[in-house]
Protein backbone atom coordinates (compact mmCIF):
# COMPACT_ATOMS: atom_id res chain seq x y z
CA UNK A 1 0.00 0.00 0.00
CA UNK A 2 2.72 2.49 0.75
CA UNK A 3 4.70 1.36 -2.29
CA UNK A 4 1.52 2.22 -4.19
CA UNK A 5 0.80 6.07 -3.01
CA UNK A 6 4.65 6.36 -3.39
CA UNK A 7 4.32 5.47 -7.21
CA UNK A 8 0.91 8.01 -7.40
CA UNK A 9 3.10 10.86 -5.80
CA UNK A 10 6.13 10.39 -8.05
CA UNK A 11 3.51 10.22 -11.45
CA UNK A 12 2.03 13.28 -9.74
CA UNK A 13 4.63 15.07 -9.56
CA UNK A 14 5.63 13.93 -13.26
CA UNK A 15 2.81 15.06 -14.42
CA UNK A 16 2.77 18.64 -12.75
CA UNK A 17 6.33 19.26 -14.14
CA UNK A 18 5.58 17.98 -17.15
CA UNK A 19 2.41 21.03 -18.03
CA UNK A 20 5.36 23.54 -16.06
CA UNK A 21 7.71 22.30 -19.23
CA UNK A 22 4.87 22.87 -21.63
CA UNK A 23 3.58 25.95 -20.49
CA UNK A 24 7.19 27.71 -20.54
CA UNK A 25 8.64 29.11 -23.73
CA UNK A 26 11.86 28.60 -25.26
CA UNK A 27 14.32 31.35 -25.28
CA UNK A 28 15.30 32.98 -28.10
CA UNK A 29 18.72 34.41 -28.80
CA UNK A 30 18.14 35.92 -32.12
CA UNK A 31 18.03 39.55 -30.61
CA UNK A 32 21.74 38.51 -29.62
CA UNK A 33 22.61 37.38 -32.97
CA UNK A 34 21.29 40.20 -34.99
CA UNK A 35 23.88 42.94 -34.28
CA UNK A 36 26.87 40.63 -35.32
CA UNK A 37 24.80 39.43 -38.52
CA UNK A 38 24.45 43.43 -39.12
CA UNK A 39 28.00 43.86 -38.65
CA UNK A 40 29.22 41.04 -40.73
CA UNK A 41 26.72 42.29 -43.51
CA UNK A 42 27.78 45.97 -43.51
CA UNK A 43 32.22 45.44 -43.14
CA UNK A 44 32.13 41.85 -45.50
CA UNK A 45 29.12 41.11 -47.00
CA UNK A 46 28.26 44.42 -48.85
CA UNK A 47 31.90 45.49 -50.03
CA UNK A 48 32.24 42.45 -52.13
CA UNK A 49 28.84 42.52 -53.57
CA UNK A 50 29.30 46.20 -54.35
CA UNK A 51 32.88 45.15 -55.98
CA UNK A 52 31.26 42.63 -58.25
CA UNK A 53 28.80 45.19 -59.19
CA UNK A 54 31.60 47.64 -60.38
CA UNK A 55 33.09 45.28 -61.57
CA UNK A 56 30.70 44.63 -64.54
CA UNK A 57 30.45 48.24 -64.65
CA UNK A 58 32.79 50.41 -67.01
CA UNK A 59 32.83 53.28 -64.10
CA UNK A 60 35.52 56.15 -64.30
CA UNK A 61 35.52 58.34 -61.35
CA UNK A 62 34.18 61.55 -62.22
CA UNK A 63 31.97 60.08 -65.50
CA UNK A 64 28.52 58.59 -65.40
CA UNK A 65 28.18 54.52 -65.10
CA UNK A 66 27.48 52.44 -67.79
CA UNK A 67 26.72 48.68 -67.72
CA UNK A 68 29.59 46.39 -69.33
CA UNK A 69 28.74 42.82 -69.09
CA UNK A 70 32.16 41.31 -69.02
CA UNK A 71 33.62 43.35 -70.90
CA UNK A 72 36.36 44.63 -67.61
CA UNK A 73 36.71 40.69 -67.32
CA UNK A 74 37.76 40.20 -71.17
CA UNK A 75 40.05 43.71 -71.17
CA UNK A 76 42.17 41.85 -68.14
CA UNK A 77 43.02 38.78 -70.21
CA UNK A 78 44.47 40.59 -72.81
CA UNK A 79 45.94 43.09 -70.57
CA UNK A 80 50.03 42.38 -71.06
CA UNK A 81 50.66 44.81 -67.85
CA UNK A 82 48.46 42.39 -65.64
CA UNK A 83 49.86 39.66 -66.56
CA UNK A 84 53.53 41.46 -65.89
CA UNK A 85 51.91 41.92 -62.78
CA UNK A 86 51.09 38.86 -61.65
CA UNK A 87 54.13 37.27 -62.69
CA UNK A 88 55.75 39.54 -60.28
CA UNK A 89 53.26 38.67 -57.79
CA UNK A 90 54.33 34.99 -58.11
CA UNK A 91 57.79 35.63 -58.16
CA UNK A 92 57.73 38.40 -55.05
CA UNK A 93 55.43 35.52 -53.09
CA UNK A 94 57.42 32.75 -54.23
CA UNK A 95 60.89 34.01 -52.52
CA UNK A 96 59.37 35.57 -50.03
CA UNK A 97 58.33 32.24 -48.97
CA UNK A 98 61.18 30.21 -49.49
CA UNK A 99 64.33 33.19 -48.23
CA UNK A 100 62.64 33.28 -44.47
CA UNK A 101 61.81 29.60 -44.68
CA UNK A 102 65.37 28.30 -44.83
CA UNK A 103 66.92 31.43 -43.06
CA UNK A 104 64.18 30.59 -39.98
CA UNK A 105 64.34 26.78 -39.46
CA UNK A 106 68.13 27.49 -39.72
CA UNK A 107 67.82 30.11 -37.01
CA UNK A 108 65.69 27.80 -35.41
CA UNK A 109 67.75 24.50 -35.13
CA UNK A 110 70.42 27.09 -33.81
CA UNK A 111 69.25 28.35 -30.73
CA UNK A 112 67.38 25.25 -30.15
CA UNK A 113 70.60 24.17 -28.46
CA UNK A 114 72.50 25.52 -25.03
CA UNK A 115 74.60 28.48 -25.52
CA UNK A 116 75.26 31.80 -23.27
CA UNK A 117 73.23 34.71 -23.98
CA UNK A 118 70.71 32.09 -26.07
CA UNK A 119 67.61 34.33 -24.54
CA UNK A 120 69.17 37.86 -25.03
CA UNK A 121 70.16 36.80 -28.88
CA UNK A 122 66.78 35.06 -29.57
CA UNK A 123 65.17 38.34 -28.23
CA UNK A 124 67.73 40.81 -30.59
CA UNK A 125 66.82 37.93 -33.46
CA UNK A 126 62.76 38.71 -33.24
CA UNK A 127 62.86 42.11 -32.99
CA UNK A 128 62.53 43.41 -36.80
CA UNK A 129 59.18 41.83 -36.80
CA UNK A 130 57.88 44.49 -34.43
CA UNK A 131 58.27 47.64 -36.63
CA UNK A 132 55.85 49.44 -38.43
CA UNK A 133 56.63 48.10 -42.71
CA UNK A 134 56.68 52.14 -43.36
CA UNK A 135 59.49 52.32 -41.13
CA UNK A 136 61.17 49.73 -42.49
CA UNK A 137 60.92 50.60 -45.64
CA UNK A 138 62.13 54.05 -45.17
CA UNK A 139 65.23 52.75 -43.34
CA UNK A 140 65.97 50.10 -45.89
CA UNK A 141 65.43 52.74 -49.03
CA UNK A 142 68.56 55.08 -47.18
CA UNK A 143 70.32 51.65 -47.06
CA UNK A 144 69.70 50.91 -50.66
CA UNK A 145 70.78 54.35 -52.12
CA UNK A 146 73.73 53.66 -54.60
CA UNK A 147 75.73 56.63 -53.20
CA UNK A 148 74.71 57.23 -49.96
CA UNK A 149 73.92 53.92 -49.01
CA UNK A 150 75.16 51.78 -46.05
CA UNK A 151 74.97 48.33 -48.08
CA UNK A 152 77.38 49.78 -51.08
CA UNK A 153 79.96 50.98 -48.25
CA UNK A 154 80.10 47.66 -46.77
CA UNK A 155 80.45 45.86 -49.89
CA UNK A 156 83.31 48.27 -50.59
CA UNK A 157 85.18 46.50 -48.24
CA UNK A 158 85.31 43.00 -49.88
CA UNK A 159 85.73 44.22 -53.31
CA UNK A 160 82.24 44.59 -54.41
CA UNK A 161 81.59 47.42 -56.68
CA UNK A 162 78.21 49.82 -55.65
CA UNK A 163 74.91 47.74 -56.80
CA UNK A 164 71.93 49.53 -58.10
CA UNK A 165 69.66 47.77 -55.34
CA UNK A 166 65.66 48.68 -56.26
CA UNK A 167 66.67 51.29 -58.53
CA UNK A 168 67.85 48.70 -61.33
CA UNK A 169 65.10 46.80 -63.10
CA UNK A 170 66.74 43.44 -62.60
CA UNK A 171 67.70 43.87 -58.86
CA UNK A 172 64.40 45.49 -57.56
CA UNK A 173 62.52 42.46 -56.57
CA UNK A 174 65.62 40.55 -55.00
CA UNK A 175 66.08 43.85 -53.29
CA UNK A 176 62.53 43.89 -51.81
CA UNK A 177 62.07 40.41 -51.01
CA UNK A 178 65.33 41.12 -49.01
CA UNK A 179 63.88 43.24 -46.60
CA UNK A 180 60.51 40.94 -46.33
CA UNK A 181 63.37 37.94 -45.33
CA UNK A 182 64.69 40.35 -42.91
CA UNK A 183 61.37 41.35 -40.93
CA UNK A 184 59.83 37.82 -41.64
CA UNK A 185 62.31 35.36 -40.83
CA UNK A 186 62.02 35.85 -36.92
CA UNK A 187 58.13 34.48 -37.55
CA UNK A 188 59.37 31.42 -39.26
CA UNK A 189 61.91 30.72 -36.75
CA UNK A 190 59.57 31.23 -33.93
CA UNK A 191 56.99 28.48 -35.41
CA UNK A 192 59.68 26.43 -36.18
CA UNK A 193 61.20 26.40 -32.81
CA UNK A 194 57.44 26.14 -31.33
CA UNK A 195 57.70 22.79 -33.37
CA UNK A 196 61.49 21.70 -32.18
CA UNK A 197 60.04 22.07 -28.40
CA UNK A 198 57.42 19.27 -29.39
CA UNK A 199 59.64 16.81 -30.48
CA UNK A 200 60.34 14.03 -28.41
CA UNK A 201 64.17 13.43 -27.66
CA UNK A 202 63.78 9.50 -27.27
CA UNK A 203 63.76 8.70 -31.37
CA UNK A 204 66.86 10.66 -31.29
CA UNK A 205 68.76 8.58 -28.49
CA UNK A 206 67.95 5.79 -30.71
CA UNK A 207 69.25 6.97 -33.67
CA UNK A 208 72.58 8.04 -31.81
CA UNK A 209 73.00 4.53 -30.39
CA UNK A 210 72.37 3.38 -34.50
CA UNK A 211 75.30 5.77 -35.18
CA UNK A 212 73.32 8.40 -37.12
CA UNK A 213 74.88 11.55 -38.12
CA UNK A 214 73.68 15.13 -37.70
CA UNK A 215 72.06 15.26 -41.08
CA UNK A 216 70.58 11.86 -40.82
CA UNK A 217 68.84 12.67 -37.96
CA UNK A 218 67.89 16.04 -39.12
CA UNK A 219 66.38 14.64 -42.36
CA UNK A 220 64.80 11.44 -40.97
CA UNK A 221 63.59 12.46 -37.75
CA UNK A 222 63.33 16.22 -37.44
CA UNK A 223 61.77 17.33 -40.60
CA UNK A 224 59.36 14.97 -40.86
CA UNK A 225 58.09 15.77 -37.21
CA UNK A 226 58.39 19.28 -37.97
CA UNK A 227 56.53 19.20 -41.38
CA UNK A 228 53.36 20.83 -39.97
CA UNK A 229 54.92 23.64 -38.27
CA UNK A 230 56.79 24.25 -41.56
CA UNK A 231 53.38 24.09 -43.57
CA UNK A 232 51.88 26.60 -40.76
CA UNK A 233 54.44 29.18 -41.65
CA UNK A 234 54.91 28.65 -45.30
CA UNK A 235 50.63 29.57 -45.15
CA UNK A 236 51.10 32.51 -43.07
CA UNK A 237 53.86 33.83 -45.43
CA UNK A 238 52.27 33.21 -48.47
CA UNK A 239 49.44 34.54 -47.29
CA UNK A 240 51.32 37.84 -46.04
CA UNK A 241 53.59 38.05 -49.17
CA UNK A 242 50.72 37.68 -51.81
CA UNK A 243 49.28 40.73 -50.24
CA UNK A 244 52.54 42.78 -49.79
CA UNK A 245 51.43 46.59 -50.53
CA UNK A 246 53.14 48.80 -47.90
CA UNK A 247 56.51 47.44 -48.36
CA UNK A 248 56.70 47.68 -51.93
CA UNK A 249 54.94 51.16 -52.18
CA UNK A 250 56.76 52.83 -49.79
CA UNK A 251 60.02 51.70 -51.01
CA UNK A 252 59.42 51.37 -55.12
CA UNK A 253 55.69 52.80 -56.31
CA UNK A 254 56.43 49.54 -58.79
CA UNK A 255 59.17 51.11 -60.11
CA UNK A 256 61.34 51.63 -61.98
CA UNK A 257 58.75 51.31 -64.77
CA UNK A 258 56.78 48.32 -63.62
CA UNK A 259 59.68 46.64 -62.35
CA UNK A 260 58.21 45.78 -59.18
CA UNK A 261 54.54 45.85 -59.51
CA UNK A 262 52.26 43.26 -58.47
CA UNK A 263 49.01 42.94 -58.53
CA UNK A 264 48.48 45.07 -55.56
CA UNK A 265 50.04 48.25 -56.61
CA UNK A 266 48.51 47.69 -60.46
CA UNK A 267 45.49 47.94 -58.83
CA UNK A 268 45.77 50.42 -56.70
CA UNK A 269 47.06 52.62 -59.63
CA UNK A 270 44.44 51.39 -61.83
CA UNK A 271 41.43 52.73 -59.53
CA UNK A 272 43.01 55.65 -57.22
CA UNK A 273 45.66 56.83 -59.85
CA UNK A 274 43.56 56.23 -63.18
CA UNK A 275 40.07 56.28 -61.51
CA UNK A 276 39.06 53.63 -63.36
CA UNK A 277 36.98 52.23 -60.69
CA UNK A 278 35.19 49.23 -62.97
CA UNK A 279 38.43 48.09 -64.45
CA UNK A 280 40.19 47.91 -60.68
CA UNK A 281 37.15 46.08 -59.40
CA UNK A 282 37.40 43.68 -61.93
CA UNK A 283 40.69 42.85 -61.28
CA UNK A 284 39.94 42.79 -57.39
CA UNK A 285 37.78 39.77 -58.18
CA UNK A 286 40.04 38.10 -60.26
CA UNK A 287 42.74 38.63 -57.25
CA UNK A 288 40.49 37.21 -54.63
CA UNK A 289 40.07 34.36 -56.71
CA UNK A 290 42.92 33.54 -57.36
CA UNK A 291 43.59 34.15 -53.30
CA UNK A 292 41.32 32.06 -52.75
CA UNK A 293 43.08 28.91 -55.12
CA UNK A 294 46.13 29.57 -53.91
CA UNK A 295 44.64 29.06 -50.13
CA UNK A 296 42.84 25.71 -51.21
CA UNK A 297 46.48 24.30 -52.32
CA UNK A 298 47.77 25.14 -49.11
CA UNK A 299 45.44 23.84 -47.29
CA UNK A 300 45.42 20.51 -49.08
CA UNK A 301 48.96 20.54 -48.44
CA UNK A 302 48.60 21.02 -44.90
CA UNK A 303 46.40 18.52 -44.55
CA UNK A 304 48.94 16.15 -46.43
CA UNK A 305 51.66 17.12 -43.93
CA UNK A 306 49.48 16.09 -40.73
CA UNK A 307 48.48 13.04 -42.25
CA UNK A 308 52.22 11.87 -43.28
CA UNK A 309 53.23 13.06 -39.37
CA UNK A 310 50.55 10.46 -38.70
CA UNK A 311 51.63 7.58 -40.79
CA UNK A 312 55.13 8.24 -39.50
CA UNK A 313 54.15 8.08 -35.82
Amino acid sequence: MASASIETAAAAKAASKGRSNAGRVAPNYWPFVIPALIVIAAVIVFPWVFTLWMSVNSWTLGQSQVFAGLDNYARLAVDMRFWESLWHTVLYTTLSVVAPLFLGTLAALIFDTQFPLRGLLRGIFVMPMMATPVAIALVWTMMFHPQLGVLNYLLSFIGIGPQEWIYNQNSVIPSLVLVETWQWTPLIMLIVLGGLAAVPREPYESAEIDGANVWQKFRYLTLPMIAPFLMIAVIIRSIDAVKSFDIIYAMTQGGPGTASETINIYLYNTAFAYYDIGYGSAMAVVFFILIVLLSFVLLMLRQRANWSDGEAR
